[in-house]
C-alpha cells in the first residue's frame, strides 16, 4: 500500500474523508526527533498493510495547519493520528510515536 504525500488541503480532505483506519503523520525533515518518529512510522508499515499519508510540516504549512483546525487538536511536529470515518481515534507526538504504540492504537 503506498504512502502518500498531503501537498493540497484538498488531498488532506479526500485522505480524511475515506472510510476505514487509516494513519497521517506530521514530519519535520529538519528534526531528529521527527526522523526517529519516522523510522518508527516506517517500520510499522513495512510489516502492516494500513492506508497512511505524510505532511511535510516546514514544506506544505497550510495543510499541517489544517489539520490542527480540522480536528482542533494543537499542532506538534512529529504528530500522528489514527483516522478512523474522519475522526481522530487517537494521537501522539515526538518519543511517544514508536511501532508498538502505533500497533496498540490500531489494534485497540
Amino acid at each position: 500500500m503506498s504512502q502518500k504525500q498531503l501537498h493540497s488541503i484538498e488531498e488532506l480532505d479526500e485522505f480524511v474523508a475515506k472510510s476505514g483506519k487509516k494513519l497521517l503523520f506530521k514530519h519535520s525533515t529538519i528534526c531528529p526527533i521527527s526522523t526517529s518518529a519516522y523510522d518508527e512510522f516506517q517500520a510499522y508499515l513495512l510489516d502492516n498493510q494500513v492506508e497512511s499519508a505524510v505532511i511535510l510540516v516546514r514544506e506544505d504549512r497550510p495543510v499541517s495547519n489544517a489539520v490542527a483546525d480540522l480536528f482542533s487538536i494543537k499542532h506538534e511536529s512529529p504528530q500522528i493520528f489514527l483516522l478512523e470515518n474522519g475522526e481522530v481515534k487517537w494521537h501522539t507526538s515526538h518519543w511517544k510515536i514508536t511501532k508498538d504504540a502505533i500497533g496498540q492504537a490500531l489494534n485497540a
